[in-house]
């Protein structure tokens, strides 16, 4: 065991030992992960920030998690041909043992102490519809706009946030198009009229089309021969 596995052995042990069944932590890719509730979430960070041990002073970023087709398989390509886009791609009528998560939305945080060299990721799932979370601007300023990005594209609510509205699309924008149930090609689209000099919305005018997934096999493989 090299010192950088033992610096995460310590830090995923603290952390456990400190919140104890409240959260769920694990560590994957040399990095750890912190699963907990809503309702514990302030509580945690303020803990993760100000405990000299962990000494999480910087949110690095936040962003928001759409499970609504987590560990479906939408197409099963074992029948596909080796070139193109291929038609014996089908598309599957249920969907059967997919994994189950804890809700459809979820917030990811990541942080990081400049002063010990060390990061941890949350996660946690938002309760409610439409979803509601604490916002943490009160513990790490720079969640504004990380906070509003996530309400903008996944529809995210911050309980306390100062000024939650929209940061990426325009103010006329309907929906939130980091949804996995938003349409592809958007619900209106906008331009400018010369006769009412003005910028107008109208629905859509593009044809919606079903998209067939190219599947790309190993060349010289036994099944080409």
């Amino acid at each position: 065991m090299d010192a950088q596995d033992d610096k995460l052995d310590q830090l995923q042990a603290g952390i456990q030992r400190r919140f104890g069944s409240t959260v769920t932590v694990h560590v994957a890719n040399k990095q750890i992960t912190v699963e907990l509730a809503a309702s514990d979430l302030l509580r945690c960070c303020g803990e993760l920030r100000d405990n000299v041990d962990w000494q999480f002073n910087q949110l690095i970023d936040l962003c928001g998690v759409d499970y609504l087709t987590y560990g479906r398989d939408e197409w099963a390509t074992d029948t596909a041909t080796y070139e193109g886009f291929s038609r014996g791609v089908m598309l599957q009528p249920t969907f059967e043992n997919s994994p189950k998560v804890n809700g459809r939305f979820a917030v990811v945080y990541h942080l990081l102490s400049t002063v010990l060299n060390h990061r941890v990721r949350l996660k946690v799932f938002a309760p409610g519809d439409p979803p509601l979370m604490p916002s943490v601007i009160g513990i790490w300023q720079s969640a504004n706009w990380y906070e509003r990005e996530a309400f903008d594209l996944y529809g995210i609510l911050f309980n306390g946030h100062p000024d939650l509205r929209r940061i990426l699309t325009d103010y006329g924008f309907i929906g939130h198009p980091f949804r996995k149930d938003f349409p592809l090609i958007g619900q209106v689209e906008m331009r400018y009229d010369a006769t009412a000099q003005r910028v107008i919305y109208e629905p859509v005018s593009i044809a919606p089309r079903t998209l067939v997934p190219k599947v790309i096999r190993k060349v010289g493989s036994s099944e080409n021969a």
